[in-house]
This record gives structure tokens, sequence and C-alpha cells, in this order.
């Protein structure tokens, strides 16, 4: 399998790399990291099957180049101020024929987020709840096979302790590792029908508040 990781400095990117990398069962998935300087991930690419390609979100070409013979594809780079980049994407996945993408984004987009903290999220996240929406809508509605995560507030524990809420159902928690998005993000690249056609919301159990329990 070849995996295509856009932003692939990122600190979830990154721990995602190690993961397939330090599993002997994803001895056959190549990674390829897309990012705009390439030297920043020369440590990983040091590393056996993964390489790097240099390229823009913003720039159409660049990013059908990089998906050129890749079977699955991770937008690590989350919900920008734009959904542009998400057409982008999109376009350039039905132009080379991938179907299979995993996408991050904020809690918060479907109005999923109960009582004071949500009222305190929506205001932390802004104008980026709107975005997020607009791309979650448009990669339901590709016709690909999404999946889109929304995280809750990340911190860099060392844990894997997760719960998953779908879409409909109200957000729990406030807070979650990197290193359990990583966990979920690695489980579909070994089973990639798992999550497949859902949106879920990823907490850590025991973190309810009205402010994110770091």
């Amino acid at each position: 399998m070849n995996i295509l990781i856009l932003g692939g400095n990122g600190a979830i990117a990154r721990l995602v790399s190690e993961q397939i990398i330090n599993d002997q069962d994803a001895h056959n998935v190549n990674i390829s990291l897309f990012l705009r300087n390439t030297k920043r991930v020369d440590d990983l690419t040091k590393l056996s099957n993964i390489d790097s390609i240099e390229g823009d979100l913003d720039n159409y070409n660049s990013i059908v180049s990089a998906m050129d013979g890749q079977d699955l594809i991770f937008d690590a780079t989350g919900a920008a101020a734009t959904s542009e980049r998400t057409k982008n994407i999109i376009k350039a996945m039905h132009t080379t024929t991938i179907k299979r993408i995993i996408s991050i984004n904020n809690l918060g987009i479907y109005d999923e987020v109960p009582g004071e903290f949500g009222i305190w999220n929506a205001k932390m996240v802004g104008n980026h709840t709107r975005y997020g929406r607009e791309s979650a809508d448009l990669l339901e509605q590709s016709g690909l096979d999404e999946t889109t995560l929304r995280l809750a507030w990340l911190t860099n524990g060392n844990d894997t302790d997760y719960e998953l809420t779908k879409k409909g159902e109200n957000f729990k928690g406030t807070t979650v590792s990197r290193k359990s998005v990583a966990d979920i993000v690695f489980k579909i690249v070994k089973n990639p029908n798992y999550l497949i056609h859902e949106s879920v919301g990823i907490n850590r159990p025991g973190t309810d508040g009205n402010r994110p329990q770091f």
C-alpha cells in the first residue's frame, strides 16, 4: 500500500509515520510525505519506506503529481481558513482515481459540542468551524471513501486512551492525545474499511468540563 500524507511534518503525521515503520505487519506500506519544505522531514526519509514530495496544497498540479501511484490519502493539515484546499484534494483524487481519504477536522462543525464547553469552543475556533463544516460536507458529497476525524483539543500525552462519537451524537470530553489520533489513522491503514463513510469525534474519556482538561 502507498500512502500520501498531506502536511507531512505535522506532529500527528510524524506519529503515524513512525507507527507504520515500527510495526512489523506494516512492512509493505510505503509513505510519501507532502509538504512545502522537504528538508524538514530529512530525519524521517532516512528510514525505510518513507520519501518526501515538495508541494503546495494551494497548487492543484502539485497535488495531482504527488497522488500518482498512491492508494490512500491522509490529510493531516486540519481545517484551514478556506475550503478551497479540500476542493483541490477532491478534484485531484477524482483525476487520479484514488478513493480512500482520511481527513482531520475541528470539533463543533455540526454544533455537536454541548454545554459551556461548546460555547467556549465555538468562540475559540471562530470561522474555522464554518470552513471545517464546508470541508466535511464536500468530502461527504464527493463520492470518495472518506473518513472525517473531529478532534478534541490536542495534548502530547503518551496514551492511546480514547473513545469515538458518531455524527449526530453529542461530542464527549474536551481533550485527546495526538498519539490517540495517530492510532486511529493507523487502524484505518491496516483496515481501509474501518470507519469508511463516517465522521467521528475523538476524545479521551473522563475529560469532560467547561474548558479543556489537559
